[in-house]
């Protein structure tokens, strides 16, 4: 008897705990330790964006009134900004602390395709310390903000990006192509303008050589921005709204600590370059819950800075939960990397489906990276219609997808061993339990370094159709319990 009340004490007590915070159920029984996070609180203030000048006609700008309305509410100690049905066009929107932009069913922000309203900045981009024009939507070392409701935030991304011909049909081409000032700079790629092709040149993996203010402002179209992105922010929300279209990366939170994703829908078309749904960079304490990815790059990718940028940062991506998410298109469904030089620990997978994404889950880096990911559990993962690998990790990532990679005939060449210091990325104490994949190109790849092996990857109750098996290359200590491989090429 003492025993069945202690029970219902406890019971009693979780009911409570959840009913105060709804997410705490998220962080329970976790192998790790993680504290509840808690979705920020703002006080009973509400404006309307239309009290500020602004009108949804998908013509008039709107950047001042949003500047204006965020001011006001910040003079107040914060409350909601709220933004009726209508289509909104404006140039960067920078959220202060305490605010929630509130977006109503029916409303749409779509930024302006006008890189004069865009000025360049001091940021990271693909973890390495840049410039680049400013995010459409941004934060910088805010504390309790949130972008919530049921409407669109749209970044104009094809004004942006560039297209690759073998990735749209003849159609797509000839409409995307059309855009005035756009240049194919090679066969088959097609750039936005004449800046993005001096910009690319020479450029380190997004980075380019301009030293002057006048040369970064000649390539300004090539630093195309990510469309959100929080930096140092404390207490973040992100619920319900739909997130499409972006320059660059979709969302990205940035040494963020305390942040919620629920509920909302992050998209870019299956052609856009670098159109990563979700990267979380350095972050502490993540929960990503009930969302959907639909990309053209990473669905769900964890970060931690890139070389020696990265490794002098220092700061981990550490205590996320994934769960009961979904991706539907893209270079991985979840994945670490590539760039996790300040490392990647205590991540919870759970409760996610995959569904014809080029891989499934997907761990990555390189030589030079550094960093240490360890202590990744992902558990109840569905994936079907898998292009390439239903699990892959693969040390030797040269910025192409795995598609790519296999298309291209890239690897298989004899890797020799090099001594071992900070730039040698280590993948350790990984534990991969019940998922099924209904089909892949390949099941397993474990593809290490002769001079620092994967280690410790348990895998357990795992059940994959795929043409081809697992291979494994430089791994240890790999256990596999209950692991059923189908080839039905």
């Amino acid at each position: 008897m003492k025993k069945l009340l202690i029970c219902a004490v406890l019971a009693l007590a979780a009911l409570t705990a959840t009913a105060q915070n709804p997410y705490a159920g998220f962080t329970r029984n976790l192998p790790f330790q993680m504290p509840e996070v808690q979705a920020p609180q703002f006080p009973d203030n509400r404006v309307s964006l239309t009290e500020f000048g602004a009108v949804g006609d998908g013509t008039m700008l709107c950047t001042e009134a949003f500047a204006r309305a965020i001011d006001a509410l910040s003079s107040q100690g914060g409350g909601h900004l709220v933004v009726p049905r209508g289509v909104w066009l404006t140039g960067p929107i920078v959220l202060k602390s305490n605010i929630d932009l509130h977006l109503e069913a029916g409303a749409v922000i779509q930024f302006a395709a006008d890189e004069s309203l865009y000025p360049l900045i001091d940021t990271s981009f693909e973890g390495l310390d840049t410039r680049r024009c400013q995010s459409p939507l941004s934060a910088l070392n805010a504390k309790n903000i949130a972008v919530t409701g049921q409407g669109v935030i749209d970044g104009n991304g094809q004004y942006w990006r560039p297209l690759k011909r073998a990735k749209v049909t003849d159609a797509q081409w000839k409409k995307l192509t059309s855009v005035p000032g756009g240049v194919e700079s090679r066969k088959g790629y097609w750039v936005p303008s004449e800046g993005y092709v001096k910009g690319e040149a020479g450029a380190n993996m997004n980075v380019p050589t301009a030293t002057t203010e006048a040369e970064w402002q000649a390539i300004k179209r090539f630093l195309r921005p990510v469309m959100v992105s929080l930096v140092g922010c404390k207490n973040v929300l992100l619920q319900g709204v739909i997130f499409q279209n972006s320059p660059a990366w979709n969302l990205h939170p940035l040494m963020c600590e305390n942040i919620i994703i629920d509920h909302v829908l992050a998209r870019n078309p299956a052609y856009a370059q670098n159109g990563d749904a979700l990267d979380l960079e350095s972050c502490k304490n993540a929960l990503i819950v009930d969302s959907k990815f639909d990309a053209g790059d990473d669905g769900i990718c964890i970060k931690s800075g890139k070389d020696a940028d990265g490794r002098k940062r220092g700061r981990p991506c550490e205590n996320v939960v994934v769960d009961g998410c979904t991706v539907f298109a893209g270079h991985g469904g979840f994945v670490v990397g590539s760039e996790m030089s300040g490392g990647v620990q205590n991540i919870m997978v759970r409760n996610c489906q995959f569904l014809g994404t080029d891989v499934g889950l997907r761990f990555k880096s390189t030589r030079g990276r550094g960093g240490i990911v360890e202590n990744i559990y992902v558990d109840g993962i569905s994936m079907t219609s898998i292009e390439t690998y239903a699990l892959t990790f693969n040390m030797y990532y040269g910025g192409k997808s795995v598609a790519e990679v296999l298309a291209d005939g890239d690897g298989g060449n004899e890797v020799k061993p090099v001594p071992v210091d900070e730039t040698t990325p280590i993948f350790r104490n990984i534990d991969i339990r019940n998922v099924v994949c209904n089909h892949a190109g390949y099941a397993m790849e474990f593809n290490g370094l002769p001079e620092m092996p994967i280690e410790g990857i348990h895998l357990k109750d795992i059940k994959i159709k795929a043409d081809h098996d697992a291979t494994f290359q430089y791994c240890k200590d790999i256990t596999r319990d209950n692991v059923d491989i189908q080839i039905v090429k």
